[in-house]
């Protein structure tokens, strides 16, 4: 259960007034309320064109493109693990940067699919009428059907055609989103990792800041860059303090809707235990990396995910630990209870809603663990199974007992829909560390045989009379997965192939799946129908809780109050040599020393700001423009205070915090000298190389 979701009521309530908060659905952003402040009234054309310039990185980030062939702006950390996997261990272009001169220099990302929205549409009534009256197991079923119906209506067999069904108010609206889909996506340019996390982990969800995390990828059509009739210009001179701008992107995820029950498991056991093993993985992670050059290398990109998952998990426990967003919480509950309590029709069809939820909460928690270490096999949660080998392996053996399905009886992964991203994951020509993968399951199978106790009978059938490293050892001997035409093969020949392989980590994803599916079931069908009990409050005049959809946020640049000093909202370059000590994580790359001993940058040039636009993970890369449509800025990280937006928006303090236009054209032009680049977001040609 990623989280348990919120109370949602279906009469219109009278709504508290509110900043400039929200992340809004194009579909439904507040033009008015803009205009009431800023003076300037988003119309249909307008917001159509934000829309169509806006992509998201299908991996957890968004970006924008920038030019009409295809290229596309977003953070070096959402590029990341591409440029890690085109790396070796005689070129690091994490550490040293990447840039190509010419179009034909431009390298293939082996996982990265970017989606452009194209269209929503309204689905709720026909979701609704297959649900009618069905609770429970029934009610799972016919919703997940319906869904799977629509979606395949939309998309057909076309692969470069992605539709998802999206539910909206946690279940008041169901909406139809189409994305034209890009999964021929190729590496342009990326810093070196010392700019692009300048500060490191000390910096990260702080400001000021002087990063500049940015990277520039392609999406190709027909081996050809695409051509993007879509795309934000550029605004050489960025944006001054009290400015409006705008924020396109997808947060992935926010709970502002929970009821107490939900928000007192988050506070008192699902934070802490995440907070708990997510240090102590740190912690063995970081002495892997010091065992060599390589080591470090090759678990770099995965420590980094780490630490920031940590941070940012830790400001969301310390916003449920404050007094002030905790009795704003409370007393807001209370309020909408009365409400419902003083109104009989409310409080015969609502009134129970609340208990069905705390019910939920209280028949999840004893077997939260089981689920996350037998079923769970996310980087980023707790697993019994760390290992790409085992991801690998279960995706072949579900796909194998899932494919022959009719499409509205899948696994929701399975659907046709997802499975050009299934298939690309899957078939991903990049590299695997076998010394890593030992690591990481040897770990793993560890935490399992501790969280869930060595007289688990799971533990005992995985492990047998073996320690959790023998194992590892064992299985990574013992598999082949890494030969991508094996992989084709054994997802070619579906069931009887997937039954006769003898690969080591194939035999043992037969041997947790029976287990794991009783989890999954019993996680979709009891508990997340009764999650589902909710109501819509407030109508659609509030914007839903965020779910890795294109939203647009408003703000402007504007400083804030911190420990009793005023933080000023713009940094410039030169204080990023200020700032600078020569050591890490504060050590500038030779290319920013060289440029700025031969004079070639204005110190003076914004570098990074602040602005007061709602955002939340998953909005890195996002473009920051103002009302021409110009790109001002890019979102790569929010203030320690934004991690509360998880709950809620303090206006005062929450903060999105990205680089500057005027340093990125800087950057790109005198201290790179990727000229092509420049020329492309001025309005060039991406055929041109290097002169």
């Amino acid at each position: 259960m990623k989280r348990l979701a919120a109370l949602c009521l279906v009469a219109v309530l009278p709504i508290a007034a509110r900043a400039d908060d929200g992340m809004w659905t194009y579909d439904n952003f507040p033009s008015a309320k803009v205009a009431k402040k800023y003076g300037f009234s988003p119309d249909g054309k307008w917001l159509s064109e934000a829309q169509l310039s806006s992509v998201r990185l299908a991996g957890g980030c968004s970006g924008s493109f920038v030019s009409p062939d295809g290229l596309v702006m977003t953070n070096h950390h959402c590029a990341h693990s591409c440029i890690q996997q085109l790396s070796t261990r005689d070129k690091d272009f994490v550490k040293e940067g990447f840039y190509a001169p010419t179009v034909e220099q431009e390298v293939k990302c082996p996982e990265i699919e970017l989606n452009q929205l194209i269209a929503i549409t309204d689905v709720t009534k026909r979701v609704n009428a297959a649900t009618q009256g069905l609770e429970g197991q029934k009610f799972a079923e016919a919703q997940r059907a319906a869904m799977a119906r629509i979606e395949k209506e939309c998309a057909g067999d076309d692969a470069k055609v992605r539709c998802d069904v999206v539910t909206l108010y946690h279940g008041g609206i169901y909406d139809l989103y189409k994305y034209k889909r890009f999964q021929d996506v190729r590496l342009v340019f990326a810093p070196e990792f010392a700019i692009a996390f300048f500060g490191g982990d000390p910096d990260n969800f702080n400001f000021p800041r002087y990063d500049l995390d940015v990277s520039f990828v392609r999406a190709y059509e027909n081996d050809r860059p695409a051509r993007t009739e879509h795309y934000f210009k550029w605004s050489p001179a960025g944006a001054r303090e009290g400015e409006l701008t705008f924020v396109s992107g997808h947060p992935g995820g926010t709970d502002r809707e929970l009821t107490m029950a939900q928000l007192k498991y988050q506070r008192d056991i699902a934070l802490p235990e995440a907070l708990f093993s997510l240090a102590e993985y740190r912690g063995a992670l970081t002495m892997y990396t010091k065992l060599g050059a390589e080591q470090y290398r090759t678990a770099e990109d995965e420590l980094f995910g780490i630490e920031n998952g940590y941070k940012a998990l830790k400001g969301r426990y310390e916003a449920l630990i404050t007094d002030t967003l905790w009795n704003e919480k409370q007393q807001r509950e209370q309020k909408l209870r009365a409400t419902v309590r003083n109104n009989p029709a409310m409080q015969k069809q609502y009134g129970g809603a609340w208990d069905m939820v705390a019910k939920a909460v209280d028949e999840y928690t004893p077997r939260r663990k089981e689920y996350q270490y037998i079923e769970g096999a996310s980087p980023s949660r707790p697993s019994g199974f760390r290992s790409r080998y085992f991801a690998v392996a279960r995706t072949l053996l579900r796909a194998a007992e899932e494919l022959p399905k009719p499409n509205e009886k899948r696994l929701r992964e399975f659907r046709d829909s997802n499975l050009p991203a299934v298939k690309q994951a899957l078939f991903s020509s990049a590299p695997i560390y076998d010394e890593l993968e030992t690591f990481r399951l040897s770990y793993s199978l560890i935490k399992l045989r501790e969280e869930l106790g060595a007289d688990h009978p799971f533990v005992k059938k995985v492990l047998g009379k073996k320690s959790p490293d023998e194992l590892a050892k064992e299985l990574i001997a013992g598999t082949n997965l890494k030969d991508v035409e094996l992989r084709k093969k054994l997802w070619d020949g579906g069931k009887s192939a997937v039954a006769a392989s003898n690969d080591s980590f194939i035999q043992l994803a037969k041997l947790a799946d029976p287990d794991a599916r009783a989890l999954r079931t019993w996680h979709d069908e009891v508990i997340e129908p009764r999650e589902k009990a909710k109501f819509q409050i407030e109508g659609t005049s509030n914007y839903p809780d965020a779910t890795f959809t294109l939203r647009l946020t408003y703000g402007s640049v504007e400083g804030y109050e911190e420990k009793g000093h005023r933080v000023n909202p713009i940094t410039v370059m030169g204080g990023a040599f200020e700032r600078a000590t020569g050591r890490d994580p504060f050590a500038l790359p030779k290319s920013w020393l060289v440029a700025n001993e031969d004079k070639r940058i204005n110190p003076s040039t914004p570098l990074d700001m602040a602005t007061s636009n709602d955002i939340i993970g998953g909005n890195s890369g996002s473009p920051v423009f103002n009302k021409d449509l110009q790109i001002v800025g890019l979102i790569f990280d929010g203030n320690i205070q934004s991690l509360g937006g998880e709950y809620g928006f303090d206006p005062t303090v929450n903060r999105a915090i990205s680089v500057c236009s005027p340093a990125l054209m800087e950057a790109l032009d005198h201290i790179y000298g990727a000229r092509r680049i420049v020329a492309e977001l001025r309005g060039g040609a991406t055929q041109a190389g290097e002169k």
